[in-house]
């Protein structure tokens, strides 16, 4: 499991940073010697420990993490950073220990210290929301590098420094992560950086330290309540990205009623978008057309400026990311017409988003689409984008996270059920529940749907869902194999299992007798 984790990017050439002027800037009470000693790097794991970091010690769930004070040492560490719990705990280590009363909420701007991240930083984008986050930060770094800027993104599924892409960890990684690698695209002349921020980021503290030139509200539907109490304490979890301490500027679309309460809860000049007609908005877009390859779609803002391009994606929620992310562009300084320009010399908006609505079948034979969606919302809004352009059947294939928010699994099953012709449920990641519970509680959800498919399948594991689908799918017809996206593992009692969902599907049309 541990080689398969990516690595943290840091800086190639870290400037060290003297103790004792940490010590002095932030005021800390200190127990031991900090003359003389330089500190190069941050970490809150020991597993991630380089020689001349300072060490974090924060409480967790089952552990302080100033018991591996000594660990810490031993790998290179020299200071601590900790409470007065902690403190204990790392006094035989020989380390000095810097006594911080909250370390985690301190770590933010301890990271930016150190790596130096307020220094000559690049324009920074941040977007929220609970679907779209992904989409919109790869189509801001396209239109970005379209622009002629090199570009850093850290997503879900990747963190990119100019040509350099590695598989991300989290949706937003720690503090002191983020930092570091903020400061690694420094070093490569990175000038625009696009990061996706998730509620729990948030929550977490993970973005501390960051102030974003401008930050985008996507929309907000049922996730994630696993983490908390209802969705009014996950909507209040995306508000702190709307204040002077983490954004400058906002964009906010209006296409979920959650969008109008982010502005009137906004502590920073935001302007509004909207897809959906008849909602009013600063900025309007209309989609224009529909095909397997492209959404074509009308922008129009202010004054009557309006810019007219294609996505390589399907579906009025991507075209709505792509004008989310333009209007973003425009909000930094950036000329609409500029943008215009570029998109026009390229025939419209350059991307590649792994595994959102990705089309991995050939000329022949039914297609089929690998996605990520994981919420009953990206299930519609994806299911009626394949729809759209389908002749013949629409087959869904999806399965569901274990160990994650089980409340809406009801919903996807029904909102799964109402939007195909034939359902092929399967498995996910179970981690460390039964597999075949989970299937059952979206069987439960299905057979909710008014109006039923033609056929319901329960069929696992999912390469035999996936060779299920294909098996019954005909010219025409369209396969939405929703859940694994961009991901090549599976995540089975802890154990992540190589897997990709890509490769099985064309797998499972070579099989079938379709290029």
């Amino acid at each position: 499991m541990g080689s398969r984790i990516p690595p943290v990017l840091r800086p190639e050439h870290p400037s060290p940073r003297s103790l004792a002027r940490l010590v002095q800037e932030f005021e800390l009470e200190h127990r031991g010697a900090v003359d003389g000693i330089e500190i190069s790097g941050i970490t809150l794991s020991t597993g991630d420990l380089h020689p001349g970091d300072l060490y974090v010690g924060v409480q967790g769930a089952n552990s302080h993490g100033a018991s591996y004070a000594t660990a810490a040492a031993e790998g290179g560490a020299v200071a601590i950073a900790t409470d007065a719990a902690g403190a204990e705990l790392a006094a035989g280590s020989g380390l000095p220990i810097l006594l911080v009363e909250e370390p985690r909420e301190a770590l933010g701007e301890l990271a930016a210290w150190v790596y130096r991240t307020r220094e000559d930083a690049p324009l920074l984008f941040g977007t929220t929301g609970t679907n779209g986050k992904t989409s919109t930060s790869y189509l801001l770094e396209g239109i970005l590098r379209q622009l002629g800027l090199v570009t850093g993104l850290s997503s879900t599924s990747e963190r990119h420094i100019g040509d350099l892409t590695v598989v991300s960890r989290l949706t937003t990684p720690e503090a002191s992560e983020m930092h570091a690698l903020l400061a690694r695209m420094r070093e490569a002349g990175v000038r625009a950086v696009a990061i996706e921020v998730s509620a729990q980021a948030l929550s977490r503290n993970r973005v501390d330290g960051i102030c974003f030139d401008v930050v985008g509200f996507t929309n907000l539907s049922h996730d994630h309540l696993d983490d908390y109490a209802d969705m009014e304490e996950y909507f209040q979890a995306k508000l702190p990205l709307f204040t002077p301490e983490f954004g400058r500027r906002g964009v906010v679309s209006l296409d979920t009623a959650y969008g109008r309460r982010v502005v009137e809860a906004s502590h920073i000049p935001v302007t509004t978008i909207s897809a959906t007609p008849g909602v009013e908005a600063e900025w309007t877009l209309e989609l224009l057309e529909e095909q397997p390859a492209f959404s074509e779609f009308r922008l129009t803002g202010p004054d009557g400026r309006a810019l007219t391009t294609r996505v390589p994606l399907i579906g009025w929620h991507m075209a709505a990311n792509a004008g989310l992310a333009i209007v973003m562009l425009v909000e930094a300084g950036f000329e609409l017409e500029a943008i215009g320009q570029a998109l026009d010399a390229d025939g419209g908006i350059r991307a590649y988003l792994p595994g959102r609505t990705e089309r991995v079948s050939g000329d022949r034979g039914p297609s089929v689409f690998v996605d990520f969606g994981h919420s009953p919302d990206a299930f519609e809004n994806t299911l009626g984008a394949v729809r759209a352009f389908t002749p013949g059947r629409t087959i869904m294939v999806f399965g569901a996270d274990g160990d994650r928010d089980a409340t809406k699994r009801h919903e996807m099953g029904r909102v799964a059920a109402e939007g195909c012709d034939i359902l092929v449920i399967t498995d996910h990641h179970p981690r460390f529940e039964d597999p075949a519970s989970i299937r059952r509680t979206l069987l439960e959800g299905a057979a909710l749907a008014e109006h039923q498919p033609e056929r319901t399948l329960e069929v696992s594991p999912p390469e035999a869902a996936i060779r299920a689908a294909v098996e019954l799918a005909r010219e025409g017809d369209s396969i939405l194999w929703a859940g694994p996206g961009h991901q090549d593992y599976r995540d089975i009692r802890g154990v992540r299992t190589p897997y990709s969902a890509r490769d099985e599907a064309r797998a499972a049309l070579r099989e079938a007798g379709w290029a």
